[in-house]
């Protein structure tokens, strides 16, 4: 057991002031403070709804219909919240130049609708606000694809070459988005804070870079309302509400 002192908010203040390159790294737990369920603990979407891997949804007509049945019901919730103080604060400080990238795990787009330009968001799992097609990557707009559904009861196809639509998140099963990781790596080993907010830092490859950052000489800071098991390796560990303790660590002018 860590003899460290419990770290504060004005320790997360202080850290956030000294820093001047700072990448911030977010889990469901910011999210679910603008009402979006998290994942993985009781209650959590995969308690209530059987995962569907993505090798399953290519193959079988029946699993793209069940998913897409999910999407347009909105039974996963992942989408249609406003942000919150969390990502109200992140978004001050990317605008502010203080932090230079958003890295996120999540899905909700809640970071482009706080403001936060896309060219400073990393997304490693994807975004579930629209879809593309597998194989040639054109965008579709979920509302069109749902007008369709209705209407026809047909599955989603690509307007652009007739392949199998998916939304356009990384489902279980699915390689990680190469470019997505290589922007997260680069932008990991350019800091000075690492930032992690609202994650349990279980989920890798993505875990790995709170971690990375800090073999390279950043400061890793942690904030999350339940222990992770990267508390042990970071210079501060804040267990705490996301919004009010960013709000008081970055606070609007």
């Amino acid at each position: 057991m860590s003899s460290r002192p419990p770290s504060t908010r004005a320790d997360l203040s202080r850290a956030i002031a000294d820093a001047s390159r700072i990448v911030i790294f977010t889990g469901a737990g910011i999210s679910t403070e603008s009402g979006i369920p998290d994942f993985r603990s009781p209650g959590g979407v995969w308690s209530k709804m059987k995962l569907i891997y993505f090798q399953d949804f290519v193959a079988s007509e029946d699993r793209r219909r069940e998913a897409w049945a999910r999407t347009f019901s909105g039974r996963a919730g992942w989408v249609g919240r406003e942000p919150n103080a969390g990502h109200d604060a992140v978004a001050r400080l990317v605008a502010q130049g203080r932090c230079s990238a958003v890295i996120t795990q999540n899905v909700d787009n809640l970071h482009q609708a706080s403001g936060i330009p896309d060219d400073r968001i990393v997304e490693l799992h994807g975004n579930a606000s629209y879809a593309t097609c597998l194989a040639c990557g054109v965008r579709h707009e979920l509302e069109d694809l749902k007008a369709l559904w209705e209407a026809t009861g047909d599955l989603p196809a690509c307007r652009s070459c007739g392949g199998i639509v998916k939304s356009a998140t990384i489902s279980f099963g699915q390689a990680m988005p190469v470019l997505p990781m290589q922007r997260a790596e680069a932008a990991t080993l350019d800091c000075d804070l690492f930032l992690v907010l609202g994650s349990s830092l279980v989920v890798y490859p993505a875990a790995g870079f709170p971690l990375m950052a800090r073999r390279n000489g950043a400061v890793l800071a942690i904030v999350n309302r339940e222990a992770t098991e990267q508390d042990a390796h970071a210079d501060l560990v804040l267990h705490d509400e996301i919004g009010p303790a960013m709000n008081h660590a970055a606070p609007a002018n």
